[in-house]
């Protein structure tokens, strides 16, 4: 009851962010046409927390990549922020997924010869900005993840959860709107995996919408809404 009265909340607040509509996504493996997403008829509302859940196989990370404009429909439509994706080409979805979207992954995909800030920094210097933008939005960054002090450290100087941190802070540093989290904490501990997820709810309480895929129960209790995700169809 608790979260359907957040979810109620949340739709009556907030307007959809996010609007699936008939979506599908088939791959052809060898003479079989798979269909790993079917007719997907979803909406997200802004500032909402959704976790996605289901069997491995089911859709979840496909699903995540479109969302993500990592990957493309093959039929349907997918509308962020009442513009349609789907009518965009690369360019379009680059800039679009570069200002507006930010990704969490399992593995963190920090580049080890890089420090923290360093990591952080990736996302401005491909856009372009300014070096005194960059380091005034690195530090700022780094003080929401509370790893000020851990700045000048490379990937195999910290931890497992440290550096989940810094890969968190390199996907808001662009302020985006929207922050996708696949399995945030499949890698960590208990205890590290509880800070992450207090963190990434801070996140989402300051106005990002959180889509988490996950295997993890607690996690889905903890999120305003769970979709679950059956071959490939709500």
């Amino acid at each position: 009851r608790r979260r359907g009265t957040r979810r109620r909340f949340c739709e009556c607040l907030y307007w959809s962010m996010i609007q699936l509509k008939n979506l599908s996504r088939e791959f052809q493996v060898g003479n079989q046409v798979v269909h790993a997403l079917d007719n997907i008829d979803l909406e997200i509302a802004e500032k909402d927390y959704v976790s996605i859940m289901g069997v491995s196989g089911c859709g979840k990370t496909t699903l995540l990549n479109i969302l993500g404009l990592l990957d493309t429909p093959s039929s349907g439509d997918y509308i962020l922020s009442g513009i349609n994706t789907s009518q965009m080409n690369d360019d379009e979805m680059a800039k679009i997924r570069s200002t507006k979207i930010g990704f969490i992954f399992q593995s963190f995909h920090l580049i080890p010869r890089l420090t923290a800030a360093e990591n952080i920094e990736i996302p401005m210097i491909l856009a372009g900005m300014s070096k005194q933008v960059r380091s005034e939005k690195v530090n700022k960054a780094l003080a929401r993840v509370n790893l000020t002090d851990r700045s000048d450290h490379r990937p195999e100087q910290l931890s497992g959860g440290q550096r989940q941190r810094v890969a968190i802070a390199r996907s808001i540093v662009m302020e985006p709107k929207v922050l996708l989290a696949d399995e945030p904490t499949g890698n960590l501990d208990s205890s590290s995996g509880k800070e992450i997820v207090k963190l990434i709810e801070e996140l989402n309480a300051g106005g990002l919408t959180l889509i988490v895929v996950t295997h993890d129960k607690q996690i889905g209790k903890r999120s305003n809404r769970v979709v679950r995700l059956l071959d490939g169809k709500v």
